[in-house]
């Protein structure tokens, strides 16, 4: 019973290295190739203005879209 004792503990570090060695490899090819990916492809500020977009909105439209919304709440609740 001993020598399965022995054997089965034997075993159980041998499996426990393996996936701690798995683990850590893992962790050292995402960190490089997160390295890499900044690197190479460097993350573009965003800018506060989008072209195409207009703030200047008419304040009839903003009346209709909200009488249409209080409208459309007030018919399905």
């Amino acid at each position: 019973m001993t020598e399965q004792m022995t054997s089965g503990i034997e075993l159980m570090f041998a499996g426990m290295g393996i996936v701690f060695l798995f683990l850590t490899m893992l962790v050292v090819a995402i960190n490089i190739m997160s390295a890499l990916v900044q690197r190479y492809f460097p993350e573009v500020p965003m800018s506060k203005s989008v072209p195409g977009i207009t703030t200047d909105i008419d304040k009839s439209v903003v009346a209709a879209i909200t009488a249409a919304v209080h409208m459309y709440r007030k018919k399905h609740n």
